[in-house]
């Protein structure tokens, strides 16, 4: 039985934060299928490193009002290509798959060059103290603002 708070966030999600081990947390679209999440990985699809080889990932995702609603802990299994899990999930993803260029050959592709995960969720949600994954400190970066930005405070004429 999934809670409560879990299943109706991840009814109205379409992208969530995926930490896979002690990488940084991924934004990635997923879809809410029958009590479980799926995501499409690899290939010419989102990359998510390191999901097809941990056996659990915690996933944050976010509300209406830009902040983490719920984070919670999923045990990660494959779904196979051909399977009746595939045949049922496949098409289902492939319509909510946003900008998709060929939404009726995406199976197909997956089939060929994607993995499918199945993330269940294992117990109750994350409490609200603890930090979810998206709330690392920024990654370093040598990106810098060649210029500083002009400072105006009506209009350009």
């Amino acid at each position: 039985m999934v809670h409560p708070l879990i299943g109706e966030a991840m009814k109205k999600a379409a992208v969530g934060w995926l930490a896979v081990g002690d990488l940084p947390a991924t934004a990635v679209w997923l879809a809410w299928i029958d009590d479980a999440a799926y995501v499409v990985h690899g290939g010419a699809e989102q990359p998510v490193p390191g999901l097809s080889d941990v056996p659990e990932v915690t996933v944050s995702v976010r509300g209406e009002h830009g902040g983490r609603i719920v984070s919670w802990r999923a045990s990660v299994s494959p779904v196979g290509p051909g399977s009746p899990t595939w045949d049922e999930v496949a098409p289902q993803l492939a319509t909510k798959r946003l900008n998709a260029s060929d939404p009726v050959g995406a199976p197909a592709r997956w089939a060929v060059d994607a993995t499918i995960s199945r993330l269940t969720p294992s117990g109750d949600p994350i409490p609200a103290g603890e930090p979810g994954p998206e709330a690392a400190p920024p990654r370093p970066t040598t990106a810098t603002t060649p210029t500083p930005v002009p400072r105006t405070l009506h209009r350009r004429r």
